[in-house]
């Protein structure tokens, strides 16, 4: 267990504003899944987590099937109700052949931003929200190239660690790495990735 993190008891409650639901508006092809406790999946724009509890629970007077879902990245907890989990955009972690494809995006060279900065940062976060790991691989590539050739303003430093954060929770998974190494290795293939791109060029 990360120093700073805790373990999970039965004494803890989750109020409703852990009910995250900021993503609905996002639309999705709805797949239903049968989650059950024990699952490495994928919560869109908070990463990757295992399903720690499924039960029923009476919130507003409505008795609805919730998932649990511990994120280890940030220590968050988060609660899911069964029926939304597709709505939500929950789903497994990627498998080895999903992830050489990954790979491969974060290799590929950078794809078209647009310049105003706002625009750009506006563009890069609804890739962020989609919860698609190829579009969340696009926007971290990019916004290292960029950070290799001009630096990123201070909200698109924020932006890029917490997507590569993200990006790394799911690989700590898919490859099966603690999530320090998981990171390190990410870093390590950006880093070589972009520094030979802007190499490339001058």
């Amino acid at each position: 267990m990360r120093p700073g993190s805790r373990a999970i008891t039965k004494e803890d409650t989750i109020p409703e504003t852990a009910l995250e639901i900021e993503d609905l508006e996002i639309e999705r092809e709805i797949v239903n899944i049968d989650f059950e406790i024990g699952d490495n999946v994928v919560y869109p724009h908070h990463g990757a987590g295992q399903v720690v509890k499924k039960e029923e629970k009476n919130i507003l007077g409505e008795v609805r099937e919730y998932l649990t879902i511990k994120i280890l990245h940030n220590d968050m907890t988060v609660m899911v109700p069964c029926q939304n989990a597709g709505k939500a955009g929950l789903r497994r972690v990627i498998d080895e052949e999903t992830v050489a494809k990954v790979l491969a995006v974060l290799a590929d060279d950078v794809s078209e931003m647009p310049k105003n900065w706002n625009r750009r940062f506006k563009h890069n976060r609804d890739k962020i929200k989609t919860g698609d790991i190829y579009e969340l691989a696009e926007v971290v590539r990019n916004l290292a190239i960029r950070e290799h050739e001009k630096g990123l303003s201070t909200g698109e430093k924020q932006m890029y660690t917490r997507a590569k954060k993200v990006l790394a929770s799911e690989l700590m998974y898919a490859l099966d790495k603690s999530e320090d190494d998981a990171e390190a290795h990410l870093d390590n293939l950006l880093a070589e990735s972009a520094g030979s791109k802007v190499a490339a060029k001058s």
